[in-house]
């Protein structure tokens, strides 16, 4: 219990110094990551990493239905389109890991403020 207690230490103190953006940046980053290592590997490792995509995108697709959020609506009808789009990808028999993958890195680039 020592080292969950360290962790979650570690994490409210890389919290204050990270702005949200960045972390949820990461999050997709992490996600990626977790999509590129299974592309190709054990069926498990793919559903694994299908799941916790899943998982992201729905939080995501929840979020911007939340009438409390901030963001303008017609970004969250974007937003909302795109992660339906990424919820169908991964309901195909074979999804495309590469289109995945690529959604993934560029909603992190933009949370990063990066082109």
């Amino acid at each position: 219990m020592l080292n969950a207690s360290h962790a979650i230490q570690a994490y409210r103190t890389a919290s204050r110094y990270r702005s949200q953006r960045d972390q949820e940046a990461d999050v997709f980053r992490q996600t990626s990551a977790a999509l590129k290592s299974a592309r190709g590997a054990s069926p498990i490792q793919q559903v694994r990493a299908l799941a916790d995509n899943r998982r992201l995108w729905t939080t995501v697709t929840d979020l911007m239905r939340d009438p409390c959020n901030a963001l303008p609506p017609p970004l969250r009808a974007s937003i909302i389109s795109v992660g339906l789009t990424v919820q169908r990808e991964m309901d195909q028999e074979s999804p495309d890991f590469d289109f995945l993958i690529s959604i993934n890195e560029n909603i992190a680039a933009g949370l990063a403020g990066q082109p």
